[in-house]
């Protein structure tokens, strides 16, 4: 029975390699839950074996996958089946695979959060109830949200307040802050807490943006990772932390300023567009930041 299955999820599909799977990202792009550093590390840290898959027609490649099982690969349900849930974290990440834009396939591994941009190109698709919360460009913010965000940028440096890039940290210092400003936040613990320097480690390559300092004293931090595919900017802001007891300057408010204004800036420099997601669209203060886009799933 499991056989069977398995051969109609497969249909239409054959075994490639891992190269060949990074050679389909790096000739049409995927995001940063697709990329190919990122599968394979994290699945090795999981001990869960990756099966890619390609989807050719008359002997050329269309498309490539990366699964666990009868999931596209990091799927959180295989994570908790083999009880490692929240090993990692990479949130609600948008889904973006290795795809000829000029193709249509039949995805039948289960995904969620797939991209708009696979909405013409996978037959098997059906929309999510909530959509996804893309950071707005710069220039579709108001003329005063501007202004607001500068001027509470302002006050926090008079206040002492210093803006750090994370490249400075080491992962070991970059987990020990973030767990501290999470857990002032949230109230709870910090998700993967016991291998979150070593995934910080293994995905330091795609970590960017900054943290902020009030007097030395860490007190914003955000966990970015970008990866640049050929015609895009793929970024996941994956959470934060704040120390709540600077509330009154605003940190977390600020830093999401400087991070989205930063990495906008260098998607321009390199002639692409940015799709910076701050996962699912389910917060208010999301609204503010971003634009809600429609996302898709396999069930």
């Amino acid at each position: 029975m499991l056989s069977y299955f398995r051969l109609y999820r497969e249909h239409g599909w054959h075994p490639i390699s891992a190269e060949e799977y990074r050679a389909a990202w790096l000739r049409w792009g995927g995001s940063v839950a697709t990329h190919p550093d990122v599968v394979a590390r994290l699945s090795d840290l999981a001990g869960v074996a990756v099966r890619y898959l390609g989807c050719s027609e008359k002997g050329e490649l269309q498309a490539a996958i990366p699964t666990w099982g009868r999931h596209l690969a990091l799927a959180k349900e295989v994570l908790k089946q083999q009880k490692k849930r929240g090993m990692f974290d990479l949130g609600n990440a948008e889904i973006i695979l290795p795809q000829a834009s000029d193709s249509v396939i039949a995805l039948r591994h289960k995904a969620q959060y797939v991209s708009e941009l696979h909405v013409q190109r996978i037959a098997t698709l059906k929309e999510q109830k909530e959509g996804l919360a893309l950071a707005r460009e710069p220039e579709q913010y108001s003329k005063k949200f501007r202004y607001n965000q500068r001027r509470e940028q302002r006050l926090l440096e008079e206040q002492g307040g210093v803006i750090i890039s994370v490249d400075s940290l080491s992962a070991a210092e970059q987990a020990q802050i973030y767990t501290k400003l999470f857990e002032k936040r949230w109230g709870f613990a910090v998700p993967g807490k016991e291998y979150l320097a070593e995934v910080f480690s293994l995905l330091s390559e795609f970590m960017t943006g900054s943290f902020i300092t009030i007097n030395d004293v860490p007190v914003a931090f955000q966990v970015l990772y970008r990866v640049a595919a050929p015609d895009w900017i793929s970024l996941e802001y994956i959470n934060g932390g704040v120390d709540t007891d600077y509330n009154s300057l605003s940190p977390g408010s600020v830093l999401s300023f400087v991070n989205t204004q930063n990495e906008w800036q260098y998607a321009r420099e390199l002639g692409k567009p940015l799709r910076y997601s701050f996962g699912r669209a389910d917060r208010e203060y999301k609204d503010r930041w971003c634009n809600r886009v429609a996302v898709y799933k396999v069930s």
